[in-house]
């Protein structure tokens, strides 16, 4: 079965794409790479067994919520602790705002990163808890270049899994997760999309934005 964010996901990137080609969309269609060049500090000591070990504990930590009786709220707060102590948020959201982030200020970047996370929280929390009606599993780890690729899957009665890959590195200081594909579709590439639209809609004001994306889903 197809996953009906992936399927979303798809139809509102097409619909950017058609209606408006701006400078930020070609940005993102010409990084349809893995990630863009310098994304990830080169890693610093970090090893196959200490990603993966990270990993585990986020996918506990994740699984814990999916099987959970939270409310939306508590779930929502769940994810955004989640997020904030397994993930470079900082990093994430700055791929996120793409070239606009040059020219933010400090307080601009230090609320879009702050109300980013809360939005990654609220959108991702909602679309696991309505689609796995599995258990997260970690299977393998691998090197590639600077960074270590985690490999994990939503095995599900009846259904083919769904798979997950979380992109580790430690060139934060700390080892953390800076990008996720869930069915091979990549979460930073997304999500500098979403972002450059809701940009576009409210004319380039970064204030307006980023006030906005504190209640988006």
């Amino acid at each position: 079965m197809k996953w009906s964010m992936l399927i979303l996901i798809s139809t509102r990137m097409g619909m950017t794409m058609q209606n408006k080609f701006s400078r930020r969309q070609a940005l993102v269609g010409s990084g349809a790479f893995l990630i863009s060049a310098g994304m990830a500090a080169p890693v610093l000591a970090l090893s196959k067994s200490e990603a993966k070990s990270l990993i585990n504990k986020a996918v506990k930590d994740i699984n814990k919520v999916l099987t959970s009786d939270q409310s939306a709220t508590q779930r929502t707060d769940s994810f955004e602790q989640i997020f904030k102590t397994y993930a470079d948020v900082p990093t994430i959201a700055r791929y996120g705002l793409g070239v606009e982030g040059r020219s933010a200020s400090k307080a601009q970047m230090k609320a879009f990163t702050t109300s980013f996370r809360g939005y990654i929280a609220r959108k991702y929390g909602k679309q696991f808890k309505d689609v796995f009606t599995g258990e997260i599993e970690v299977q393998g780890t691998r090197k590639v270049k600077s960074f270590y690729e985690v490999k994990a899957a939503v095995r599900m009665a009846g259904k083919a899994p769904i798979e997950i890959a979380f992109l580790m590195s430690d060139g934060s200081g700390k080892t953390l997760f800076f990008n996720i594909f869930v069915q091979g579709v990549n979460m930073l590439l997304t999500e500098r999309a979403e972002i450059g639209a809701m940009l576009d809609k409210r004319g380039g004001n970064m204030d307006k934005m980023i006030k906005d994306l504190g209640s988006a889903r």
